[in-house]
């Protein structure tokens, strides 16, 4: 991928997030840069292409971030209590790009209105949703419960992003560690939860 290339890719994120959807305008994004229209011409066939462009990626700005920040917590801890501790401490916009407010709220705003930005939308969620579960998943008996138990957090996050105006990092930091120490530390503390075999007497 040429630099004038992701030049005009990094200034549509960068207006998106600061404009929403409807400042995504060539013309506009070329004085930016400070690049002519044929230059944008040259690395994208038109204004759709360079829509889907642009979406993929925020795509894979907004995955590929807590993927690899659950993959490397993971390698150096060993309980999810410490994992998700140490996610925690990512939330801050020097650290990445694993809290974006201003860009979540415009990515979900142009999914209302735009069927691509919906199916963008739906792989974002539905990858951050499984990279958590993944830490859940050795602490509780089923898919299923760890599935709602990653939507805690999720949800949280994303409701953060989504009050006007967004909780900036250092509070939703704090936030979190509010629920840090309802996390069990160990994968059998979860097993209490499970519901007896069929063939278990019940005392009436």
């Amino acid at each position: 991928m040429s630099v004038a290339r992701d030049r005009w890719l990094d200034e549509g994120v960068r207006v998106l997030e600061e404009q929403g959807s409807t400042g995504i305008r060539i013309d506009k994004i070329a004085a930016r840069l400070g690049l002519s229209k044929g230059s944008f011409h040259h690395h994208f066939e038109g204004a759709e292409a360079y829509k889907l462009a642009l979406l993929a990626r925020v795509e894979q700005m907004s995955t590929v971030a807590l993927q690899e920040a659950s993959a490397h917590a993971s390698s150096v801890e060993n309980s999810p209590r410490a994992i998700l501790t140490a996610l925690i401490d990512l939330l801050d916009p020097a650290e990445g790009t694993i809290y974006r407010p201003e860009l979540e709220v415009a990515v979900r705003s142009w999914s209302t209105v735009d069927p691509d930005a919906r199916a963008v939308q739906q792989r974002i969620d539905q990858s951050r949703i499984s990279a958590l579960e993944a830490i859940w998943r050795p602490l509780v008996p089923t898919d299923a419960e760890a599935h709602v138990a990653a939507l805690l957090p999720y949800l949280l996050a994303v409701g953060a992003a989504m009050v006007t105006p967004p909780v900036p990092s250092p509070q939703l930091r704090e936030i979190f560690r509010l629920l840090v120490p309802l996390i069990p530390e160990h994968p059998d503390a979860g097993q209490d939860r499970r519901a007896p075999d069929a063939g278990s007497s019940w005392n009436m």
